[in-house]
């Protein structure tokens, strides 16, 4: 990342080798510029900022940080199987993790936006239990594990923040499993991405699917036919607008009330 590391408590620490994502064709890209700058969006840098880190801390952080991409469409990031060595949050871009059952039929596990982190599920084994795909062109910063754990043992707000995240991410696998209507999967799936959009700093109200049809189905649990069938009711129903894959929540409050047993405040 063109930083010298005179004086980084965390020299010792192996840096993850080339083989940390096997498989995808990566650039390190050029450094924010200022060792104390973050990408605005990231999950690790409001986390540091609101915890207080000093210089040190930041200093530290940021050169455990390896640009990646850019990905295209259909790229791994990781595949099931790879050796665990890192995680990585999204910088730009949409991931999706997935598995491949025994008959080789694809379950959809999550869709990461722009400041989410994936590979989390990889902690517990030494190596990923699921697949990381490109959905659009992603670029990444990607974290050595064994080093940001190190770092964590000192900044604990670092480690709570992994917690979190972990989580997070357990607890809506958790409710999709539920039963819920069509409607209700629908609705908290849209106000889901408003909510993580928001955060993030962007639209909550107007954003594009960068996932196709046929995965959020997967993902929610319903059938193709199902999610064009709700959306188009939606849409009917002065709840959302769509043009192709734009969508506008027109209503959010209304499409709040139906998803309202299902919402993890």
């Amino acid at each position: 990342m063109g930083m010298h590391h005179g004086g980084d408590p965390l020299r010792n620490i192996p840096i993850m080798s080339d083989i940390a994502f096997p498989g995808i064709n990566r650039s390190i890209v050029a450094d924010d510029g200022d060792a104390f700058t973050f990408c605005s969006t990231c999950a690790f840098s409001r986390a540091c900022l609101s915890q207080g880190m000093d210089k040190s801390s930041l200093r530290d952080l940021h050169m455990l940080v390896e640009h990646v991409g850019p990905l295209h469409a259909g790229d791994h990031v990781f595949r099931a199987g790879d050796p665990f060595e890192a995680i990585a949050a999204v910088r730009a871009g949409t991931v999706k993790t997935c598995s491949v059952d025994r008959d080789g039929r694809e379950h959809v596990l999550g869709f990461h936006l722009p400041g989410e982190v994936i590979g989390l599920n990889g902690i517990d084994g030494d190596r990923y239990p699921c697949d990381a795909v490109a959905l659009d062109t992603v670029t990444l910063c990607r974290f050595s594990f064994p080093r940001i754990s190190t770092l964590a043992m000192r900044v604990p707000g670092l480690q709570q923040t992994l917690f979190k995240l972990l989580s997070r991410d357990i607890g809506t696998a958790s409710v999709l499993a539920g039963d819920w209507s069509a409607d209700e999967r629908m609705a908290m799936f849209l106000v889901g991405m408003s909510r993580r959009l928001s955060a993030r700093g962007f639209s909550p109200s107007r954003f594009q699917l960068t996932m196709g049809r046929t995965d959020i189905a997967n993902y929610l649990r319903l059938a193709p036919e199902t999610v064009s069938r709700v959306l188009k009711r939606f849409q009917d129903d002065g709840l959302i607008r769509i043009d192709r894959r734009e969508v506008e929540l027109v209503a959010l409050p209304a499409l709040e009330s139906v998803a309202a047993a299902m919402l993890r405040d």
